[in-house]
């Protein structure tokens, strides 16, 4: 099954910018506003656009974009529109295109790997000409859809978290395995720490230092089954901080002491 990139890139504009596809999309185009604003006329519905809006197209919709022209607030800020976009098509997009039905436009956190990971295909095409890379522009085109899929499915209207949710989720996930507080989850969030406890709390039903410890214990059984770390390393090395506290924890969670279910896997 083929994923095939036909272009993409980043588009920042300072000054007034149309473009329309009134007959309607050829392929398949995704759109991430990551900077200031613009509009949108999708089907004759009309969007604006603000950062953090995905925009989910398919061959035949009629879509019309209008950035206005540079703002310059009272500071002397100046307020441009940015985004990345990609035209693609492709069997394997037609199939994940019909997974889980496709909204025109989902509001996702636009966190810095999901960007990370399009700048690195802005980059394979532009080296198309002098490299063979076309089945690694394929995998990471596949790969972007899918945490595309994810980032939309983390705040979706059904499932409740917010955008400020997701946000302490990731940086749990992110930093479960190093020492951190509570408080430097809400900070990165902007929020206060009564606030994020509790939001985090209503969105998943734990809380936050509950779900590190779920991420803590399930890291070291991956490197007590796969690695041959000491059990003091195990611990030191995925958050725990002691050893002493790792064995407690984790004779609660599963009954055995880390030593037994090392011998016995």
């Amino acid at each position: 099954m083929t994923a095939n990139l036909l272009t993409c890139g980043y588009s920042y504009h300072k000054e007034r910018f149309y473009n329309q596809f009134k007959s309607g999309l050829l392929t398949y185009l995704f759109r991430l506003q990551t900077e200031g604003s613009s509009v949108a006329v999708i089907n004759g519905q009309t969007l604006q656009l603000g950062v953090g809006d995905l925009l989910l197209l398919s061959p035949g919709d009629k879509y019309e974009l209008t950035v206005e022209e540079r703002e310059v607030t009272a500071k002397g800020n100046v307020i441009a529109s940015g985004d990345y976009y990609i035209f693609c098509e492709g069997s394997w997009i037609d199939e994940w295109w019909k997974r889980n039905g496709k909204r025109s436009m989902v509001r996702i956190d636009p966190d810095e790997r999901l960007l990370a990971l399009w700048r690195q295909l802005v980059l394979e095409q532009r080296r198309r000409q002098q490299e063979n890379n076309e089945e690694l522009i394929g995998y990471l085109l596949r790969s972007l859809c899918l945490m595309l899929d994810r980032a939309a499915q983390e705040i979706s209207p059904a499932t409740g978290p917010s955008f400020t949710a997701a946000r302490l989720k990731r940086f749990i996930e992110e930093h479960a395995t190093l020492t951190f507080k509570v408080e430097d989850a809400a900070k990165q969030a902007g929020l206060s720490v009564s606030r994020a406890v509790h939001l985090f709390k209503a969105c998943y039903g734990k809380t936050m230092m509950e779900y590190a410890l779920d991420i803590r214990l399930s890291t070291a059984l991956e490197r007590m089954k796969y690695t041959a770390m000491t059990l003091e390393q195990i611990a030191e090395s995925c958050g725990f901080g002691s050893y002493s506290y790792f064995h407690r924890v984790f004779k609660e969670r599963y009954g055995v002491s880390p030593g037994s279910y090392r011998s016995d896997s």
